[in-house]
């Protein structure tokens, strides 16, 4: 039932768009059901709680850089002329970063596991 769990959601946000949770359970919620509209639409909910938060939103930086490697393993093959081709390395890139540099300052002994998973993620 993700696809009415998604319709409360975005009744959620409409009620309350300053609210970050719903941004990150929306997102996760379209992650969860997948196809490539559905992870673009994810990453730009995710954008928006790391926004919410000033960038202090480790799930939804971790969201980020999975639904890029989502996407870029759903578009394979496919015509690659559009935007949303060229600015999702970059924002891949850029949640992985401020997510390695949360690690070295919270939890350093971790460190290595959170830049080995980003490292398999394929883009």
């Amino acid at each position: 039932m993700y696809k009415q769990a998604a319709f409360c959601y975005e009744e959620l946000i409409l009620s309350q768009p300053t609210v970050p949770l719903y941004h990150q359970a929306y997102a996760d919620v379209l992650y969860t059901i997948g196809g490539l509209e559905n992870l673009s639409s994810a990453r730009k909910y995710y954008a928006a709680t790391i926004d919410l938060t000033g960038g202090k939103n480790t799930r939804a930086l971790l969201g980020i850089c999975l639904c890029a490697s989502a996407i870029a393993q759903l578009s394979k093959g496919r015509n690659k002329e559009d935007a949303d081709s060229t600015t999702a390395p970059e924002l891949h890139s850029l949640a992985a970063a401020a997510l390695e540099k949360e690690y070295r300052q919270k939890a350093p002994a971790k460190l290595h596991l959170i830049s080995s998973a980003l490292r398999s993620l394929k883009l």
